[in-house]
């Protein structure tokens, strides 16, 4: 049974996220010392909705179902095609979504950004509705 998206749980998105800001991209990691893109949505899947998340994009690309742009609510994981493979995140809200970028670490970024729009790949949900 998929976990339903607690009234609270959008807040503590916000709450965990402030825990990891900041904390620097290392490849393969999967701490406050060094954290990858996909540990990132891993680690903020498991604090803020008590789920599982396997360890890699490739993994992760697979869970839920697709979802079109338009249908993204927090919660959702987005993915993106870069030039060296896969890079996903989580969405917020407002057009944004959280994650763990190779140039500045855990931060958010704009789904509308020059670089994102064009890298977009697809975005998935995990968790039932409310």
């Amino acid at each position: 049974m998929k976990p339903k998206r607690a009234l609270g749980s959008m807040m503590d998105l916000h709450q965990v996220y402030q825990r990891w800001r900041g904390v620097p991209y290392r490849f393969g990691g999967v701490d406050a010392q060094g954290i990858d893109c996909s540990a990132f949505t891993r680690t903020m899947y498991q604090e803020v909705f008590g789920m599982d998340l396997p360890r890699s994009t490739y993994e992760q690309v697979n869970l839920g179902r697709e979802i079109t742009k338009n249908e993204l609510q927090p919660g959702d994981l987005v993915f993106f095609r870069t030039g060296s493979g896969q890079h996903n995140g989580i969405y917020i809200g407002d057009g944004k979504f959280a994650h763990a970028s190779s140039s500045v670490g855990v931060t958010i970024s704009r789904l509308d950004n020059v670089y994102w729009r064009s890298r977009y790949w697809q975005a998935r949900r995990l968790l039932d509705d409310i």
